[in-house]
């Protein structure tokens, strides 16, 4: 085999497969699995069809086929960021009865995919008139009941605010369709968030979680549980587990009548379980001596109602509940769960929680999603690695056996241009550790003069309650194979680490992420890996609010690419955003009426005279989590000030980017940036024009 000859040519320069398109092509993956009788079903990216989502089954035959056919749009709103938008049972003989949300209108509709002549989905819930409607997500279908079972997000009134959340009944017969009344309450609204219920194997029994303002979910939650009477209403709800500072992020039941809950009661997202006897009502526990530790195996008992640690590890075995319906670990039929666990990236194991002992499941994937569902012994989830997308994955616990049964990862250029990721621990402010993978410039043809050091980019990863996963990411790649380098930081506030590093960033955020991203990109320069002039940083979300805070705060980067960001704490806190999120900066930042000073001091807008870097802002006009708003008044408050800038704004795009045409301009405005700021050699993207004036541009295109 003839080697390859290798061209000497500029970081920056080289030229690439991985164009624009093909990572517009191939963004986003499959989400929300479940079983229906014997096939897997999820969610599935179309990113050249408007960014919907489509509703895909595996027929036990393999072949992957749509449930739905344009436009139906498979995705809920609910808390803003949506949750399990879709159920479905196997009814054996007229095949499966499905019920979605559809992302257009919010309605529930119910479908019989199978049905002869096919026929069109037919509405369950009526449009409201009132703020932003009703918002379903995470059902569970009763067929025998006549009703689906989903958490109901309700607007009051026309504010972002102006919301009431309840667990609700639907029927099926579409009674509900043009008639709100038609809709059964099974819970009262005490609660500002819940989940969808969890019914235990008897059917006697719903339990779900729930948390209210200023609390976000990773906080503090409770766990709720209510008998369910024949007629199916909910009786009297009592707390069983969690508080102000513990956080329950999922639930399940065991076949005996036990309750599963991932708690980071002991610093870390560890599995629990709740005994049946404790979970009776009214009735006290008696009184018994409290064993040695030791003699408990060092875990804590179910002695006085306690839940039992299953396999204590300084590890976590969920994460952070932006979605609901995100699953973390789910019971098999014989006793053992299959769980996602570890320090930072998830991985699969099956736990068995009678001796704690845990076996990981082999394969090539180091990164699993919470999105796990299960068959009798058969695991089905979404995974990918650092060499490979994210694929739909199936595990036979009783073979071991584990392969691909949908969404297979087919290389879309030659992996030779992957980029090879290598996972790093740097030392920060107060010798902190901080965790980051480094994604240095990659191409099989081509290599940088001696002695030039590479341009890099910082990745600051949204949330901020969140981490950034060491994956094959082709938008990663569009940078990495021309020659310029990546870092994604998962700085203080990130999860997989435990709550101590989760928390690092309370009352601190605007501080320990700029700090912490700084420190990374530091680094890189120090230890001769990039070249200090030639440093950037982006991320949307919190990422680009982290991104334009370190704008104000330091001058170490060139320039900055800015998505759909959080702008001014100050609006922010006062209902500029949406309701899950809008007392968010209580522990972000600290409470507004005691540290109000301290929101302007850290909000870019306020610090706008200290940007004197080139930027690009990008933002979907449709955002309702952070509005165009925000965008518009920074750029007023830079004007004039001869800072090089574009602002590019895209009708139809919310929170995220999800179509095609989009995130092509997106991508090569963000290149263009690189190229004309740190000065590279290359005319394969249009020129973005970068001006030294700010005039808000509501209406699309560069401002």
């Amino acid at each position: 085999m003839q080697q390859q000859t290798v061209v000497t040519a500029p970081y920056g320069a080289w030229p690439s497969p991985v164009d624009a398109a093909l990572v517009a092509s191939h963004d986003g993956h499959p989400e929300y699995v479940g079983t229906v009788g014997e096939e897997v079903w999820w969610t599935a990216p179309r990113p050249g069809e408007g960014g919907r989502r489509a509703l895909i089954r595996r027929r036990t035959d393999g072949a992957e086929v749509p449930v739905l056919a344009p436009p139906w749009n498979v995705r809920s709103k609910v808390m803003g960021y949506g949750g399990m938008p879709w159920a479905a049972v196997d009814r054996v003989r007229g095949g499966p009865l499905v019920v979605f949300v559809h992302f257009a209108d919010q309605r529930l509709y119910i479908h019989e995919p199978d049905a002869p002549g096919g026929g069109a989905p037919r509405p369950l819930t009526p449009l409201s008139a009132v703020g932003e409607g009703l918002r379903w997500a995470d059902p569970v279908l009763h067929p025998e009941r006549g009703e689906v079972w989903c958490v109901l997000e309700e607007f009051t009134g026309l504010g972002p605010t102006d919301v009431r959340r309840v667990i609700a009944a639907v029927p099926l017969d579409g009674s509900a369709a043009g008639d709100r009344a038609a809709v059964r309450e099974l819970t009262d609204d005490r609660h500002r968030f819940v989940t969808g219920p969890r019914l235990s194997p008897d059917g006697r029994r719903a339990a779900w979680i729930v948390w209210d303002h200023p609390r976000m979910p990773w906080d503090g939650t409770e766990v709720m549980l209510a008998d369910v009477a024949e007629d199916g209403s909910f009786g009297d709800a009592r707390a069983v587990l969690g508080g102000p500072e513990e956080s329950v992020a999922q639930i399940e039941w065991a076949e005996d009548g036990a309750l599963f809950a991932a708690t980071d009661r002991t610093g870390w997202w560890n599995l629990h379980r709740l005994e049946p006897h404790v979970l009776e009502p009214h009735r006290p526990e008696p009184h018994r001596p409290e064993p040695p530790a030791e003699a408990a195996g060092g875990r804590e008992g179910a002695l006085g109602g306690r839940p039992v640690e299953l396999c204590p590890r300084e590890e976590d075995f969920a994460g952070p509940l932006w979605k609901l319906g995100h699953r973390w670990f789910a019971p098999l039929a014989g006793g053992l769960i299959a769980v996602l666990h570890g320090r930072g990236a998830p991985v699969l194991g099956v736990l068995d929680p009678r001796t704690g002992e845990l076996a990981d499941v082999p394969g090539p994937w180091t990164e699993w999603e919470p999105a796990l569902a299960v068959n009798g012994t058969r695991v089905v989830g979404v995974a990918a690695s650092p060499y490979s997308g994210h694929e739909v994955v199936e595990l036979d616990v009783c073979t071991g056996r584990s392969r691909v049964i949908g969404s297979a990862h087919a290389d879309a250029v030659d992996p030779a241009y992957y980029p090879r990721p290598l996972a790093r621990t740097f030392t920060g402010p107060d010798g902190r550790e901080i965790h980051a993978q480094l994604y240095p410039p990659h191409h099989p043809g081509h290599t940088a003069p001696d002695g030039e050091l590479p341009p890099y980019v910082i990745w600051a990863h949204g949330g901020p309650t969140g981490r950034a996963p060491l994956v094959l990411d082709l938008e990663i790649a569009y940078f990495t194979s021309r020659g310029i380098g990546v870092a994604e930081v998962n700085y203080g506030g990130s999860t997989g680490y435990g709550r101590a590093y989760r928390e690092r960033l309370r009352e601190r955020w605007g501080v320990v992420d700029v700090e912490d991203c700084a420190a990374v990109a530091d680094a890189l320069a120090d230890e001769g890996i990039a070249d200090r002039a030639r440093l950037a940083i982006r991320g949307g979300s919190a990422g680009g609010w982290t991104a334009a805070a370190s704008l104000t705060a330091t001058d170490l980067y060139a320039c900055a690419t800015v998505s759909y960001p959080i702008l001014d704490l100050v609006s922010w806190a006062a209902g500029g955003t949406h309701d899950f999120e809008s007392r968010y900066t209580e522990s972000l930042v600290g409470p507004f009426a005691e540290v109000a000073d301290r929101y302007r001091e850290r909000s870019p807008l306020h610090r706008a005279d200290r940007v004197g870097s080139p930027f690009v802002l990008l933002q979907g006009l449709d955002d309702t989590i952070c509005p165009p708003e925000q965008c518009e008044r920074f750029l007023e408050a830079v004007s004039g000030r001869g800072v090089p800038h574009a602002y590019l704004t895209f009708e139809g795009e919310g929170h995220g980017f999800r179509r095609a045409d989009t995130m092509i301009r997106a991508l090569e405005a963000e290149l263009s940036l690189y190229i004309q700021t740190f000065g590279l050699i290359r005319s394969d993207v249009p020129t973005l024009e970068l001006l030294k004036s700010a005039v808000p541009n509501s209406t699309g295109g560069a401002s």
